[in-house]
C-alpha cells in the first residue's frame, strides 16, 4: 500500500520522535475504512493495538484508509489532557490533509509524526536512561 522508502521514511520518522519523549506513535495503514466514520475505525485500532496501555498513557495512532482517502488521529487521555483533545488532532489533521491531497504521503506523514512528536516532548520529555520504546516503530498494515 505504501512504497518501500515510504514505509522505512515513517518508522525512522517515529524512531525519531520517540527518542525525544517518553510518548508512543504508530501508524495504521489499511486499502479501505471498515467503519462509516474513520475516527470510530481509528479509536477501534487504538484498542486493539494496545496503545492505550502505555504506562503514561501518551500514546498516538495515525491512522490511514488509503484507497477511501480517509484518515483520523486518536491520542490516549495522557496527551489529550495535555494537548486539549479532538481540537488539536484536527489541527494535525487538516496540516496532513493538505499533503495527502497533493500526492505527498512520505512528506505527509512524517512531518504530522514529527509535530506529533514536538507535542510529546514539550508535555512528556524523554528522561534518559528510563525512557523505553513499549511499542514497534514499524507501520502496521491491515487489509
Amino acid at each position: 500500500m505504501l512504497p518501500r522508502d515510504v514505509q522505512e521514511a515513517v518508522a525512522a520518522a517515529i524512531a525519531a520522535t520517540e527518542r525525544l519523549s517518553t510518548g508512543e506513535v504508530r501508524v495504521y495503514v489499511e486499502s479501505h475504512c471498515k467503519l462509516v466514520n474513520p475516527i470510530e475505525r481509528c479509536e477501534q485500532i487504538f484498542v486493539q493495538l494496545k496503545m492505550h496501555e502505555t504506562a503514561e498513557r501518551n500514546g498516538v495512532l495515525l491512522y490511514l484508509a488509503i484507497k477511501d482517502k480517509q484518515f483520523a488521529i486518536a491520542g490516549d487521555k495522557g496527551i489529550n489532557d495535555k494537548v486539549g483533545g479532538n481540537k488539536y488532532w484536527e489541527t494535525k489533521a487538516e496540516k496532513l490533509s493538505s499533503y495527502l491531497s497533493k500526492g505527498y504521503f512520505k512528506e505527509g506523514i512524517c512531518s504530522c509524526v514529527e509535530e506529533i512528536g514536538n507535542s510529546l516532548a514539550l508535555h512528556f520529555p524523554d528522561r534518559g536512561l528510563e525512557n523505553k520504546n513499549e511499542l514497534p516503530d514499524e507501520i502496521v498494515f491491515g487489509k
